[in-house]
Parts: C-alpha cells; structure tokens; sequence
C-alpha cells in the first residue's frame, strides 16, 4: 500500500469554486503532481490542455539551483477525479487569541492513488522537477499551492477547461488557437472542437490539422491557419475551421456568436446543426471535395498533384476556404441570394487552382499562393461576382482590382459575370 503524506491546507471558496491553500515541499511536487493531459476526447485536444514547456524552463531550473535567492509562485493545480481527500482540524487551545482561527483549517491527504495535474505554472512544475534532480537538498523547500477539484465528466472538463482559459487569459496573453481549443465560453469555439470531435467527416485523425510538433523542451506546436501542400491528411486547421463556422454562423444568435458568455446547450445544439449541415454543404458543391478525399489514396494529390499543382483542388487551401465563406455570407445577407441558390453557383465553379476565380490567389509562375491581404480580398470579391453580385460596378470594380494587383486582364468578362447579378430574394437558407 502507498504511503500517505498529510498536508496542513486552508479550504477556502470564491465564486463557483472551492479551493485548498497548502504549502509542499519541492520533493511533494515533483513526486506528486503531473503536467496536464487527456481533457477530452481528440488525442490532439487532449495534448493542448498544457500550453508547453519553452526555453524558459532552463533558466526557472538554473535560477533554483543555482540562487540563494530563488522564490518561486504559487502553483494551481487540479486534483483529478473530484475532491481532494480533506479532513477538517478544530483547534481546541482555550486561549482566545486562537478563537476562530481553524475555520477552514484541515489536513489534505496522499495515499499515493490520486492523481495531480498543474493548471498553471507548468514551467515552474518542469524546473522543479528538473532542479530536485540536480541539487537533492532542494527537496525539502517550500513553494505554495493552491489545489482545485477535477471531475473527469463533461462538465468537469469544461470547468477545469474554462478556469485554465481564465488563469492564463488574464496573466499572460493566450493565442487564437489556444482560445479555441480551451475557452468554454465562446460558443464558435465551442462548436469548433465538437465538430472535430463528432462530425464524422472532420473526426478522422488528422482531417483538422491541430498540432504541427513539439520541440525539445515539450512544448506543442499548434497549427497555425495553413496547411503545408505535402500534408496527406489534412483539409483544414483548427484555426481556419474556426474562422470559416465564425463566418458561416452569420445568422445564428448573438449568443452563440458572443466570445465572453457562454451561450445555453439549447442555442449550441442548434448552431451545431445548422453550421454541421452548411459544412456538408460546402464539402459537396466546392467541387465534391468530400467523396474526393474519402476516396483519395493521400489528401497532397488533391490538394497539390505532381508536376500539376495548377490542377489542384482550391478547397483544399485555407486561404480559399475562409474567402468562400466569407463570399457567401456576404451574398446572402446582402439579401441577393439564398443558401440554396449560393451553393448552386459554387458547383458550378471550375474546381481547379489555375482557373477563375482562383487565380487571383494562385500564381503559375512558381506553383505557389499568394496570400496577402489584398490577393484575398479580390478573391471574395470575385466569387461574389460568381454567386451574386450586388451591381454591374461592382463587377467592374472587381475586375480593375484584379488587373491592378496582377498584371493582367481577369479571364471572365463583365458581361459573363452581369448575368449574376439577381434581384434580393427572401431566405438565408
């Protein structure tokens, strides 16, 4: 049987949360408490619970080593699978200067078969760990911690999840990617992570790039919005998912589209239905990008075939994937065109890098992207004057912008592109 270490702690509460304040000697963290890991159910997700360990690392550990002076912060960390095993201590002295200083005064006790994760100071966990290696009489210092429960259920997950959010958000500055992954209060990134998790067509490993590596001091590499073209697996990151349900949920309710508030399950039920069948949508007339990829031996061959990389799939670039989006939330909230009517004009795109609109993006010369912000804007504007364009000036605005950043005359002529320009129709569809 494991040995049990007691430790005096304060039980104490603040909104929502109760929580314990306790010292620990080095030689108690290092022995006891772990890095954060598996909060969902995405293999991927469930690494980024940790925001890595840098360089910084090295130095926390030298400067423990090697200081007189070394002090260290408070550590949080989360006691996994519920409440910690607390006893409550009544202090029974009859001296009344001791009157009342137990409320909440307890013992905390390791058996040795719970499990402890660091919420914050993952850097200061590692250096610990690293620096008691090295100068064993480390083992006896001091450092304190705050300890909070972990119930390892749904909605145990999205606490601990969300108080992490909190924790890093308001001391030091969390990436788009990190917020998306973690945060439980907006409800886009809410949706993004259940449809990597339950769509059937994004859940398949790798489909939604999410991290990209680690690198010698663990620290996870999160997927920026591009894909590289030799990638076999994936259609997209987690960023641009993000980005596109963002765009394509212009309809949804405030609540949903609110970053700071956690919209009701009700509302997030819905958007998910609604944003997972435009999903689909979108999959099936941008050229049958689905079935292709089901069927396709390596996501690369689609997205960049040898020696024809102009011949590739422009669905499978996160640049084109946000512009279509954007194009068709724009086109139908301008009121020109429905849903229905917006994914008709998609599938009738030529579905190939080298073809319009495409080429406002995709340069020949090179097989390569151009992705600046000016390159993007003609591309939404070019397809809005594919599905619905508001006027005939905007369609010539479009294509003096094209010739002006290219070089050379846009291969669809305004009068190919006027006979979309349709009066509003009613439904967003």
């Amino acid at each position: 049987m494991a040995n049990k270490t007691l430790i005096p702690a304060f039980k104490a509460s603040v909104g929502d949360w109760n929580y314990y304040i306790c010292l620990m000697s080095y030689g108690q963290v290092a022995r006891e408490v772990n890095f954060a890991h598996e909060l969902s159910g995405n293999k991927e997700l469930d690494k980024l619970i940790q925001r890595g360990l840098s360089d910084r690392t090295k130095d926390i550990t030298e400067y423990l080593v090697n200081s007189p002076h070394r002090f260290l912060g408070a550590l949080i960390i989360a006691a996994w699978g519920g409440e910690p095993q607390y006893t409550p201590v009544e202090i029974t002295d009859n001296d009344t200067l001791t009157e009342g200083l137990d409320r909440g005064f307890g013992v905390l006790t390791f058996d040795g078969n719970q499990q402890y994760f660091a919420l914050d100071g993952q850097h200061r966990l590692k250096a610990i760990k690293e620096a008691v290696m090295k100068n064993q009489d480390l083992l006896t210092e001091d450092i304190a911690v705050i300890m909070v429960s972990h119930f390892n259920d749904p909605e145990g997950r999205q606490r601990t999840r969300r108080l992490f959010t909190n924790i890093n958000r308001n001391a030091k500055v969390t990436t788009g990617a990190e917020n998306t992954i973690l945060d439980e209060d907006d409800g886009i990134a809410i949706l993004t992570r259940r449809m990597i998790e339950d769509d059937d067509f994004l859940k398949v490993e790798g489909r939604v790039r999410v991290i990209i590596g680690q690198d010698s001091e663990g620290k996870l590499k999160i997927a920026g919005k591009s894909i590289p073209k030799t990638d076999k697996s994936a259609f997209t990151s987690i960023m641009t998912l993000y980005n596109m349900l963002r765009t394509l949920a212009f309809d949804q309710s405030k609540a949903v589209r609110n970053e700071k508030a956690r919209p009701s399950n009700e509302l997030l039920e819905d958007s998910y239905s609604a944003l997972s069948k435009r999903m689909s949508d979108l999959l099936s007339s941008c050229g049958d990008l689905q079935t292709r990829l089901e069927t396709a031996d390596s996501a690369k061959d689609i997205r960049a075939p040898k020696d024809k990389e102009g011949e590739g799939h422009p669905f499978m670039r996160p640049l084109v994937q946000e512009a279509v989006s954007k194009a068709i939330a724009q086109c139908i909230q301008q009121g020109s065109i429905d849903w229905a009517g917006a994914m008709t004009k998609l599938s009738a795109l030529t579905w190939k890098m080298n073809a319009a609109p495409w080429s406002a993006v995709w340069s020949s010369e090179g097989n390569k992207m151009r992705s600046g912000a000016d390159y993007s804007k003609v591309l939404i504007d070019l397809l809005i004057c594919n599905i619905a364009p508001p006027s005939k000036q905007f369609v010539r605005e479009a294509r003096r912008k094209y010739k002006e950043l290219r070089d050379s005359d846009y291969n669809q002529s305004a009068e190919e592109l006027f006979k979309n320009v349709v009066s509003a129709t009613s439904g967003a569809g």
